[in-house]
């Protein structure tokens, strides 16, 4: 049985977002924090013990003498017996809690970029199941700047130096390992879809009903048959009074250079552009550095994210890099 999932089951998983009727009230729930408010708290940091950072290195020792592939590892080939409990808590935190957090202290110095990607996709198993992360089957991305052409529409914007507007990723939680950082810039800017969906509701209220029905989604070419172009999918679900988003600025809006795909009506286009205004809000996004050990994990039911663009150093064995995993966290009998 294979320990991750493909593009397809994943993208299944986490599209499954059940819904019972539109949120006309404002979200009270952990996960609708300000970036006002988490700027003047630690919480949403944690920051790894010697004693930890030495317990991934003997995990790390334990899944190298397996001889396995980085792809076939199980968890039990990356034992954790005192960080797992701890892991256990950082899913709650993404499921059921504020949606994110900043780990601290993975001693990637230590490592080789090899060794640290099969230790990330190790603590990927231990936090849930990971999954491919392209029709391709790619599965440990890196983020790094190959000089691809930012205005190439079928190039993902995180081979490239250039911002990144808002979006959500087709996986339940993305993970980011730092190895490396720019010399200026790449910061990560993460704010609440909750809130941005409290705040709409309290701007433009005949517009928040719009998000619960179908966007369509550029596919960017990645649809191996070409036959598929974009796929209709609604920004929010709201079941048991939680409320579930995926948003994608680039994609929503770029599926528009399809001549069969209709203009935006002028109710949409207000809509898109007031939902991306309010996510700029100082005092309600989040930017952090990420230097090199951290772990960013995020909720991509309740997080969008986004990057600044960066300037990166010449030599290349110091450019910007940065490992990615999407992982699905397990449901209902998934959890037994």
């Amino acid at each position: 049985m294979s320990s991750y999932r493909s593009y397809a089951e994943q993208a299944g998983h986490y599209f499954g977002r059940p819904h019972e009727q539109m949120a006309e009230g404002p979200i009270e729930s952990p996960a609708a924090w300000t970036g006002k408010a988490m700027r003047q708290t630690d919480a949403w940091r944690v920051r790894l013990s010697d004693a930890q950072a030495d317990e991934l290195d003997t995990a790390l020792a334990t899944a190298r003498a397996s001889g396995k592939p980085t792809d076939q590892l199980v968890r039990e080939d990356f034992p954790l017996p005192t960080l797992g409990r701890d892991i256990a808590q950082w899913r709650e935190e993404l499921d059921r809690g504020r949606g994110f957090l900043l780990v601290s202290g993975v001693p990637v110095s230590r490592w080789s970029d090899e060794d640290a990607g099969r230790a990330f996709w190790c603590l990927g198993l231990h936090l849930g199941i990971p999954g491919a992360q392209n029709p391709k089957g790619d599965l440990l991305g890196h983020v790094v700047d190959t000089g691809a052409s930012a205005e190439d529409p079928f190039v993902r914007l995180y081979a490239t130096r250039s911002n990144i507007a808002y979006h959500c990723d087709a996986a339940d939680v993305v993970g980011l390992l730092c190895l490396r950082t720019a010399k200026s810039g790449g910061a990560s800017r993460i704010v609440s879809s909750v809130s941005v969906y409290n705040a709409l509701l309290e701007r433009r209220p005949d517009l928040a009903a719009r998000l619960y029905e179908p966007f369509l989604l550029d596919i960017r070419n990645e649809d191996s048959s070409g036959e598929l172009r974009y796929l209709p999918i609604p920004p929010c679900r709201h079941a048991d009074g939680v409320l579930r988003t995926f948003y994608h600025s680039d994609y929503f809006r770029s599926v528009q250079r399809h001549d069969d795909v209709a203009p935006f009506s002028e109710e949409e286009q207000a809509l898109l552009d007031l939902y991306e205004e309010i996510a700029a809000d100082e005092d309600l996004a989040l930017d952090m550095d990420l230097e090199p050990g951290d772990v960013q994990l995020l909720s991509n039911h309740t997080i969008l994210h986004a990057r600044t663009g960066y300037e990166d150093h010449p030599e290349p064995e110091r450019k910007r890099h940065l490992l990615r995993l999407w992982l699905s966290l397990p449901r209902g009998e998934e959890e037994a």
